[in-house]
């Protein structure tokens, strides 16, 4: 028989019991692909919602600066940098950080913006991270004309010139600046000229992004999104985002597989692909009260058009609506958790509704639905593998990312095979388990495979109440066997 330390708190167990128990000390884990760290680009949250370059001298105390302050009476995380940290020639790396993290970059061209190589490196970065992170880039001509950027013409040419012979040794860097000019001045922005209503213009522009900001929300995934990357990488090949067809996919799988997690992951990693997009969680529980799909359309068609409050009463106006609204239209809609045909009959009835390129996703425990609505092609959700669930009990039961498997390899094993690969199983035993001493896990896990856990079954059941009665009956006598 393994012989066990005492019952004492896993938190609280000293290198030298360790050693006396068991010969050596557990050491950290490794990060691995099934063991995905929340800072994942699938998962991780921008910690701001808009960056802002300008020129300080310009428009700091006056249009950036009222800018500034209309987003965030908005709740727009906005960042503004101080003047007081520019130091030295080489843009900080707070500012880097600053621009990779935004999800939004507003850029103000005004007459002297080009004069300051700080705000030329600033602009460089943020087209890089537009290219490569997907990032939003929505540029302000401030009193000037789009085409002094674009051909760098007036004070913009004289900047350049100045930028050359200061930088005769280092002409590419002065090419880069000079393209970035010009790749900005293409983008589609807003032109402010003399004579205009400033605090209207303001507003308008704030309201812009405000419906920006809220379509562009990342969903929160999981606490520890053990797993998700690969198979985020399969829905991916599925989905074929960008092709210009309309396409549907299904997720399918019993309840607790992770199906509602990797659509939200794969919803973060491609929602600015497209030119509205709308997660429904919960369509089975929120369709049932009356109205529910009534609510659901609206809630739809008011995420997908940027906070365009739709009041409709009747489910059939609805489905017009929807079509009308969003037949031209390339959107990305997720119906989750969906238990009846007539549920994606009026949210989702037919390729038609949506716009060229548009995707939908359909998470569900009813294959037989997803076929009968011509659902494909349809990814079936996995169970963890050994490693994947090992290192999510892990997570969840040693906050501190030790790996235990040397001290407690026995009940680790044993709650792995209670859980069957389930990740929400894993999820709930983690936590049960966290913090308590290795004679209780023993106690507890027993205890489980007498009693199951209450939330663990709850969930389980949901498949079996949706089963015809003598779908049930069948079940019944084949658990008695």
């Amino acid at each position: 028989m393994q012989r066990l330390p005492p019952p004492v708190q896993l938190g609280e167990i000293t290198e030298e019991e360790l050693r006396q128990y068991y010969g050596s000390v557990p050491k950290k884990p490794l990060l691995t692909d099934s063991m995905t760290p929340s800072s994942s680009p699938l998962t991780r949250s921008c910690p701001y919602d808009v960056f802002l370059s300008f020129r300080g001298v310009d428009t700091r105390n006056n249009f950036t600066g009222h800018l500034h302050t209309y987003l965030v009476q908005k709740g727009i995380n906005t960042f503004i940098d101080d003047d007081e940290l520019r130091k030295g020639e080489e843009i900080s790396s707070a500012l880097l950080k600053a621009i990779e993290g935004s999800k939004i970059s507003i850029v103000i061209f005004s007459e002297n913006y080009a004069s300051s190589g700080w705000c030329l490196d600033e602009l460089v970065k943020i087209l890089q991270c537009m290219e490569l992170k997907k990032q939003l880039v929505w540029p302000v001509f401030y009193k000037l004309d789009p085409s002094d950027v674009r051909y760098q013409k007036g004070k913009f040419g004289q900047a350049l010139d100045k930028h050359e012979c200061r930088f005769k040794d280092n002409m590419d860097k002065v090419q880069r600046w000079r393209s970035a000019l010009r790749d900005a001045a293409n983008l589609s922005g807003w032109t402010f000229l003399d004579g205009h209503h400033e605090a209207k213009f303001i507003s308008k522009i704030a309201e812009d992004i405000s419906a920006q900001v809220s379509k562009r929300s990342y969903l929160n995934v999981a606490k520890y999104p053990v797993g998700i990357d690969s198979r985020v990488q399969d829905m991916l090949k599925l989905l074929d985002v960008g092709g210009g067809e309309v396409r549907m996919v299904g997720i399918w799988g019993i309840g607790g597989l992770g199906k509602t997690t990797i659509a939200k992951a794969v919803y973060n990693s491609i929602a600015h692909k497209f030119e509205g997009c709308c997660f429904l969680g919960n369509v089975r529980a929120d369709s049932v009260p009356h109205p529910g799909l009534v609510r659901l359309q609206n809630n739809l068609l008011y995420e997908i058009l940027g906070g365009q409050e739709m009041k409709m009463t009747d489910v059939d106006r609805g489905i017009q609506v929807i079509k009308d609204r969003l037949g031209s239209k390339r959107v990305l809609l997720v119906l989750d958790d969906v238990n009846e045909l007539n549920q994606l009959d009026k949210l989702a009835g037919g390729l038609d509704w949506f716009g060229c390129g548009s995707r939908i996703i359909i998470t569900t425990r009813d294959k037989h639905l997803l076929i009968a609505h011509q659902v494909y092609p349809i990814y079936t959700a996995k169970a963890l593998d050994n490693d994947e669930a090992r290192n999510l009990l892990t997570l969840n039961a040693f906050k501190e990312n030790r790996n235990p498997d040397e001290c407690v390899k026995f009940p680790i094993d044993t709650a792995l095979l209670y859980a069957h690969g389930l990740p929400l199983a894993i999820n709930i035993l983690g936590s049960l388990l966290c913090g308590k001493g290795i004679n209780q896990w023993h106690a507890a896990l027993d205890g489980y495979r007498r009693f199951p856990n209450s939330d663990i079954q709850k969930v389980l059941q949901r498949s079996y109440n949706a089963l015809e009665d003598p779908l049930k009956e069948a079940f019944l006598d084949i658990a008695c066997f």
